[in-house]
């Protein structure tokens, strides 16, 4: 298994050369506008691509931020840093019991800013409304399959009716745009056709993902990777997709509109087609560090400047510090490439 400790680093890379600029500019000219909060290491699936059958170790309480804390840190991000919108994400982020006071809180801190959530599903019927009530914007919920056996087999659990539930809920509360998103397994792919078929049906919006080298048990090849081409081949038997592209820049997913429908069915290939280049996104884990990066190591804790008593301009400077420094790219095209430690159960989607 490996889940690994990240590499913590501080404000170490060299800034000599960094412009006197507010926002989260690193050196290849990117700048971050995307949030991803991960709030949790707990899921309540074991997903094989995701997580280990017995789960991950669990992050000491003390060590997870706060509401209060969360709310500091995003309202920073947006009003010193540039962050046009936050998602939390996990572990699975409806695992805490807190999520509503979260999104209060981030609401206070930030209230101009759209709260996304991205969920399995599972107990979102019941929790949406207080969700709700505390801001939430939009919701991406996970769906790989809609064989409720193949389900079970891939994420450990039989609880498809419970995210079909989820997913109604969200629709039935006038979320818009639901979108749904389904990891490319080998074992699945000939249920891809059926999925769409069931996502237009259902009127939300369906995102394929190329399957990312960030399994807890350390077993992806990019071999048995199933890619967008692959996939698109086995849509085509069933349905005529026209192009469209990406409708922003920096948007992970590439576009096909489904004929004869209003819908459409997106394709984030991030093994096979990566798309570093126009990447927007910072993170924070649950513990209060900054992941530049979904495929790096190092991370730039501020839970302690933020739990020393630190005022936020200290907060938001290490803040672009740490993503100054970010990589390139994850170099999966490369013999050399190397996975990262934190599986994505850990880090977050």
């Amino acid at each position: 298994m490996n889940i690994g400790t990240p590499r913590v680093v501080g404000a170490a890379v060299d800034t000599s050369d960094r412009p006197a600029v507010p926002g989260l500019v690193d050196r290849f000219g990117r700048t971050a506008f995307d949030l991803r909060v991960s709030v949790t290491e707990k899921c309540s699936l074991r997903c094989t691509y995701c997580m280990p059958e017995e789960g991950l170790p669990a992050i000491p309480r003390a060590n997870l931020l706060t509401p209060e804390e969360i709310g500091r840190l995003v309202g920073i991000a947006a009003r010193d840093l540039g962050v046009r919108e936050v998602r939390f994400t996990g572990g699975e982020p409806l695992m805490r019991a807190d999520l509503a006071d979260i999104l209060a809180a981030t609401r206070a801190a930030a209230p101009g800013l759209p709260m996304a959530l991205t969920t399995n599903g599972i107990g979102l019927d019941k929790r949406l409304p207080a969700l709700l009530a505390a801001g939430l914007d939009r919701v991406n919920i996970s769906l790989d399959t809609v064989d409720r056996e193949h389900f079970a087999r891939l994420t450990r659990r039989d609880r498809l009716p419970s995210v079909l539930a989820g997913i109604a809920a969200a629709r039935d509360a006038g979320l818009d745009p639901v979108k749904v998103n389904a990891v490319l397994m080998r074992e699945t792919l000939g249920d891809a056709a059926e999925l769409l078929a069931w996502a237009v049906d259902a009127g939300v919006h369906l995102r394929f993902i190329e399957q990312m080298p960030l399994d807890a048990d350390g077993v992806w090849s990019r071999d048995a990777v199933v890619d967008a081409d692959e996939l698109l081949a086995v849509l085509g038997t069933r349905f005529v997709l026209e192009p469209i592209g990406r409708d922003d820049p920096s948007a992970p997913a590439e576009l096909w509109h489904v004929a004869e429908t209003d819908a459409t069915v997106g394709i984030i290939a991030s093994v096979t087609r990566a798309f570093c280049a126009e990447c927007d996104r910072t993170r924070l884990t649950a513990e209060g560090a900054v992941a530049s990066c979904l495929f790096g190591d190092d991370e730039t804790p501020l839970a302690p400047l933020l739990r020393g008593g630190a005022e936020d301009a200290a907060i938001a400077d290490r803040w672009r510090a740490a993503m100054w420094g970010k990589q390139a790219g994850h170099g999966m095209e490369r013999a050399s490439f190397v996975r990262p430690q934190r599986s994505m159960g850990a880090i977050g989607g």
